[in-house]
């Protein structure tokens, strides 16, 4: 089957911490912590507690998650009608499919499982044997389930809670209806159990918590908020009567149940619409999580009893807009999204991301009373430039914002906002006419110590980023007369190159400022990238077309042609072979500069909105549209010989699935007996349960075998520089045992060697030994492995004769050297014993050319052989390779 694409495959996801599933906890007994699982689309994350480190990273769904719990022992998520069991967060072990409709509830209960779907149809289930126990249907125009609790120390029994307002508890023994709760006419959006037995707290969609005691029917207390339905309810279980209630702004309420009146509240605690919240057992800690994209821990500490942000989790809560590598080693990607905000991404490990912060016009008014972040928050940073050279001295980021003339500063090393804003025409006499002006493009030098920008006025500006000072314009008084696509330098400041959006480059004095040449373009442009090492320039133009321009001759060397929707965005590889280019249309071409030519083409599932090399060429990043993940295409061509011939005229470019936050282990349909299971759960695999995985060695002496090709020139070697001496013959009347050591025969011994002489003068030919007798006659695997054990433990000599021995003049047969190659066959489809293997097959074709290249039937057999040990080598050799790339990755690694 062809590959989607020959230079890259996918690796992994970054960015991707929680969604609007809400999360789930697990405690471990054995390790005395609890686990917060959250999902985030197809997959889920498990993160420990006590640090938020992810410990497990789960297979691959087919659709997204619609729900998720988890017992002591499982993990159980739904996604669409199939729900499925997961063994220590990762593979899955049980599947159960019954639903017709989507589930989106679910709830673990002692042995069984129960799930809701959104035709209200109730399924209960043996969790074991995936066995359907029971069923309850209810009607949605009358009782439309949407959330469910099981009461403590209540037998058997679950309370739902429905659309309508109303509840019910049943027993699922019976399969009987106990009790029917009026209701408060609102949508239940959460029951959670309270602390106290037969104490239910209950949210609404309007906005209304009410603690009801289910034994009595009995309301005990009854609160609202004015932000919304109740998306989420936990009580703290270490001694304080608080009830803690989410809400779908993102604001978190503390409730005191004794006093009956609000505790404390935590405005803004998320983005978006709380989605998770626990309280975790007898500590004063709380994880909550939301569709922000965040994941976050408060610990209770604070002296009004409120919650502290302990630790936290968090990446863009909107799709990103822009991506670029920074630094030299490749490891850390800086990412500007739609939520206004700048993150440093690490493809080493997660603990090192790191939030720059949002971007704000005035961060010191948020000091004011009644003044929150988004009020005073910038637009997206829709273009940005990065130079780690300076960064341990001042501001090394340079970013432009959607619809606004300020261009901000960003220190990395010190992960915020910088503290100059540079506006051109804040001060100029004619700022009255430059409202809709918007700064467009940015740069900063390669030595860090300017930024230029331009704008959509025809402006090119620079700015020192030490001082902040204005350093002059480009051009008078603009140097374009319509707007700046791009401003880029040259790698030792010499040459200055803007872009126009007329279809015009001109080249200036970087110091002088003095325009040294023009060149027209036949379209207008729409973006220009630099690669400063080669000086090459590559130009994406409105008709499509990509030009490639040698900043040294000021000359177009390439053009390359064949995208059919607007072109998103251009990197170059490190050493300026390729120009990767991406489009609306979900394509990722490759272009070879040298030879012009598409050399690589593939689909993905949604527009790229941007993508980067990495400087050390392992991997490009990719950011999509409407989504907030950062993808990982690792380069084959590092790790394995890859074709990188042109792409034929009719190349129908193949879909490639985007990567998950990890690789895919296990297929989801696959399903696990106790035994397979119990295999799972043990780290210890034998070298039979590991034979068809690896490729395994011998553990024989390599004097066994390691000189089987050499036999002749050893014994040559071997040979003795003087014949032996001639003994000095004894009379004639007695005789002797031929040899090199004078020995007297018996009458006996004398007829014996008699017969001996008689039976080699007459020429009869010899038999097969016992080692060919069992080869000839071996049929199954276990008669090939005992005649294999056999040949194990000659020495080299024995094994070269009973091989010289399977030839017809030696006794042999053609059918003896059939059955050897079948032995040899038998041995690399076991993957056992390789070394021994290649010994073997190295003698026998040495032994028995002749003899097989004039039999056709041996010669079929040893191409089969041929082509089953190449790909057996194919893979040693991917491995090898594999294995090389990742040391070396690891020796220049600096963590």
């Amino acid at each position: 089957m062809p590959l989607a694409s020959k230079i890259f495959t996918g690796y992994r996801a970054l960015g991707y911490v929680s969604n609007h599933v809400p999360l789930a906890i697990r405690y471990q007994e054995k390790t005395k912590e609890h686990y917060v699982i959250t999902s985030v689309g197809k997959s889920f994350h498990t993160y420990n507690c006590s640090k938020l480190g992810i410990t497990d990273i789960s297979d691959r769904h087919e659709d997204d998650i619609t729900c998720l719990v988890a017992n002591d022992r499982q993990v159980f998520t739904a996604s669409k009608n199939v729900i499925r069991a997961f063994h220590r967060g990762k593979q899955v072990i049980r599947t159960y499919e019954g639903h017709q409709r989507n589930v989106h509830l679910l709830l673990p209960f002692a042995d069984h499982l129960i799930s809701v779907d959104e035709d209200s149809c109730v399924k209960i289930w043996h969790i074991k044997t995936a066995e359907l126990y029971l069923e309850i249907g209810f009607s949605n125009s009358t009782f439309q389930v949407t959330s469910l609790v099981h009461p403590v120390t209540y037998l058997n029994k679950i309370l739902f809670g429905s659309k309508q307002g109303t509840m019910q508890l049943w027993n699922l023994k019976s399969n009987k209806l106990i009790y029917s709760f009026t209701g408060w006419k609102s949508k239940i959006t959460v029951l959670q159990q309270a602390p106290a037995v037969d104490v239910i707290g209950i949210g609404l969609e309007d906005g209304r918590i009410i603690v009801h005691n289910i034994r009595y029917d009995e309301t005990i207390v009854k609160f609202s908020q004015n932000w919304g339905a109740v998306t989420t309810i936990s009580f703290r279980s270490d001694g304080h009567p608080i009830m803690i209630t989410g809400s779908a702004p993102g604001h978190i309420v503390l409730w005191d149940l004794e006093q009956k009146r609000i505790k404390c509240q935590v405005r803004d605690a998320h983005r978006s619409s709380v989605s998770g919240m626990y309280c975790l057992l007898s500590e004063p800690l709380m994880v909550t999580s939301s569709g922000d994209n965040t994941l976050k821990v408060w610990i209770f500490d604070m002296p009004d009893g409120g919650p502290r942000l302990l630790r936290q989790r968090e990446g863009h809560s909107a799709p990103p807009v822009k991506i670029q590598h920074y630094g030299e080693n490749g490891q850390n990607i800086l990412s500007a999204g739609q939520d206004s905000t700048l993150r440093s991404f690490s493809i080493v490990h997660d603990k090192y991301n790191k939030s720059l912060g949002s971007a704000l016009f005035h961060k010191k008014r948020l000091k004011q009373p009644n003044l929150t972040k988004e009020d005073i928050k910038m637009p997206p940073i829709t273009a940005f430039a990065a130079e780690p050279r300076r960064e341990s001295d001042w501001d090394n980021i340079l970013a432009c914002h959607r619809g606004r003339r300020m261009a901000t500063t960003w220190s990395y090393l010190r992960s915020t906002m910088g503290k100059y804003k540079f506006d051109h025409f804040k001060r100029s006499r004619d700022r009255e006419n430059h409202h809709d002006t918007t700064a467009t493009a940015v740069e900063v030098t390669s030595c860090g110590n300017f930024g230029l920008i331009g704008y959509s006025s025809g402006h090119v500006d620079m700015y020192n980023l030490e001082s902040g000072l204005y350093r002059g314009s480009y051009g008078t008084p603009t140097a374009h007369n319509c707007a700046i696509r791009g401003v880029v330098v040259d790698a030792v400041n010499q040459v200055t190159v803007t872009g126009g959006a007329d279809g015009t480059l001109r080249f200036w004095k970087f110091k002088a400022k003095q325009m040294l040449h023009e060149l027209k373009l036949d379209c207008f442009i729409s973006k220009m990238i630099l690669h400063r090492e080669s000086a090459m320039l590559a130009v994406s133009l409105d008709d499509l077309s990509v030009v490639v321009i040698d900043m040294e001759t000021k000359i177009v060397i390439r053009v390359f042609s064949g995208h059919h929707h607007q072109i998103t965005d251009m990197t170059f590889s490190p050493d300026a072979r390729w120009l990767i280019t991406s489009s609306m249309d979900s394509l990722i071409r490759t272009w070879d500069l040298p030879s012009g030519k598409l050399i690589d083409c593939f689909e993905v599932d949604t527009p790229v909105s941007s993508l980067s090399m990495s400087p050390t060429g392992e991997f490009i990043a990719t950011s999509h549209v409407d989504d907030i993940g950062i993808y990982l295409w690792s380069n084959k061509t590092l790790y394995e010989h890859v074709s990188l011939q042109a792409l034929p005229d009719d190349f129908i470019p193949m879909l490639i699935e985007n990567p998950s936050t990890c690789s895919k282990t296990h297929e989801l349909d696959d399903e696990y007996s106790t035994e397979e299971l119990d295999s799972l759960s043990s780290p210890y695999k034998s070298p039979e349960q590991i034979s068809n995985e690896l490729i395994t060695l011998s553990l024989l002496p390599s004097s066994r075998w390691q000189n089987l090709l050499n036999l002749d020139i050893i014994r040559l070697r071997n040979k003795p520089k003087m014949p032996p001496k001639k003994l000095k013959a004894a009379p004639f009347f007695l005789p002797t045992i031929p040899g090199l050591k004078l020995k007297f025969a018996s009458q006996k011994d004398a007829i014996e060697n008699n017969k001996v002489a008689s039976r080699i003068s007459f020429g009869l030919k010899q038999n097969l030994t016992e080692f060919g007798k069992g080869l000839q006659n071996a049929e199954t695997d276990d008669d090939f492995d005992n005649v294999l054990d056999n040949l194990k433990e000659m020495g080299p000599s024995s094994i070269d004769l009973e091989l010289r021995g399977l030839a017809p003049s030696e006794g042999g047969s053609s059918q003896v050297l059939l059955q050897f190659v079948k032995m040899i066959s038998h041995m690399l489809d076991k993957k056992q014993d390789f070394q021994l293997t290649q010994a073997y097959l190295g003698l026998f074709l040495q032994l028995h050319f002749n003899e097989i290249s004039l039999n056709t039937e041996l010669c079929e057999q040893l191409r089969l052989l041929y082509m089953k040990n190449s790909a057996i080598w194919e893979e040693l050799q991917r491995q090898f390779s594999q294995t090389n790339c990742l040391i070396d990755y690891l020796r220049a690694a600096k963590f």
